[in-house]
């Protein structure tokens, strides 16, 4: 595509994602970051992980997202009985017309646009490892035979981090496949005061349909158009191998108080988030702070920290906002020098 073309369609993606915003607030008070990197995660093909006490609408939000994307939406409550395939569907035995008798595969709510995974560490370990594959591959396999999900998928789950008992906490794999670790925090006190105000007065907000699945897809390609400069590969490179405290580069707070940092996936969906926070500003390039943005999220639940971290009272977090002070910069490249001969 030509730049004025791209151009163009960065200011309609803009406008689109303000109609987006616009709609979700008669739902949702607040939680503008919440909403925001969640509709990032949408626009790169990414998945969230929504991390928060009850009462603070996770479910709500990812709800009133499908309602107002003209998708199909699904939402699986997963419990300590579930099984893998009351998640993929399954293959039964089933009779025609003509009476003739042969297998059949009914879809499970996984064949969904966005799928709603609420309390996601409530089941084993064999159920949630039913997701792997149908996030990564986009693809369930069931038997002997393969099935494509629908285009867009995205996943979006919930999990409740005060409670331990009778939860299956998620494997480091089963993480890895969330592009965003999303932390859902408590209200200002203004946005609980206009919650409570609509609950006094039963308003229920309405919602319109935004955009299509084939828009969402198209919007998606966008997104990938966005062009990423050398000097912000570079400094994401030396962001996400500074968390390594094995690195050569990494500060020493990391390898006093991190077990082990980011892969190369992090450095990946850091560019991803960059080109979505671009170009939902309009903009045709990412900026350094395009990254800063996507750091906490991306790296959250990418760093591990050890007991001298917990020690000295100090989360993945307060790693992560270490670690952007202490992270230079790279210098740019100097245009219109002389060489000399």
């Amino acid at each position: 595509m030509q730049t004025e073309r791209i151009s163009e369609y960065l200011t309609q993606f803009s406008q689109t994602r303000a109609q987006m915003v616009e709609q979700l607030g008669r739902v949702v008070i607040g939680q503008s970051a919440v909403i925001e990197q969640i509709m990032a995660a949408i626009f790169t093909r990414g998945h969230c992980l929504l991390v928060g006490v009850p009462g603070l609408a996770k479910t709500l939000m990812v709800s009133s997202i499908a309602q107002i994307l003209d998708v199909s939406f699904k939402r699986i409550q997963f419990t300590p009985d579930l099984m893998p395939s009351d998640i993929t569907g399954t293959t039964i035995l089933d009779e025609n017309e003509q009476g003739k008798r042969g297998f059949r595969f009914v879809h499970g709510p996984i064949f969904a646009n966005v799928v709603l995974a609420d309390e996601i560490n409530r089941t084993p370990p064999k159920t949630q490892a039913a997701m792997l594959q149908s996030m990564q591959e986009r693809q369930v396999t069931v038997g002997q035979e393969t099935y494509n999900l629908p285009d867009p998928f995205f996943v979006i789950a919930t999990q409740n981090p005060i409670e331990q008992e009778g939860t299956y906490p998620l494997p480091e794999a089963q993480l890895d496949r969330f592009m965003f670790n999303v932390k859902v925090d408590y209200p200002s006190i203004d946005e609980e005061k206009r919650i409570l105000g609509m609950t006094a007065k039963d308003e229920v907000g309405e919602t319109q349909k935004v955009l299509s699945g084939k828009a969402i897809v198209n919007l998606q390609k966008l997104v990938r158009s966005v062009p990423v400069g050398d000097f912000v590969i570079d400094f994401v490179t030396r962001l996400v191998r500074a968390t390594r405290p094995k690195d050569p580069t990494a500060p020493d707070f990391v390898k006093k108080m991190v077990d082990f940092g980011a892969g190369v996936r992090a450095g990946q969906y850091l560019i991803q988030a960059g080109k979505a926070f671009a170009a939902m500003d309009g903009r045709f390039s990412v900026a350094i702070d395009d990254i800063r943005k996507a750091a906490e999220p991306v790296l959250r639940h990418r760093i591990a920290t050890n007991f001298q971290a917990q020690a000295e009272g100090k989360t993945s977090e307060d790693i992560i906002t270490m670690l952007l002070k202490t992270v230079s910069e790279p210098e740019p490249p100097k245009y219109g020098a002389k060489k000399r001969l």
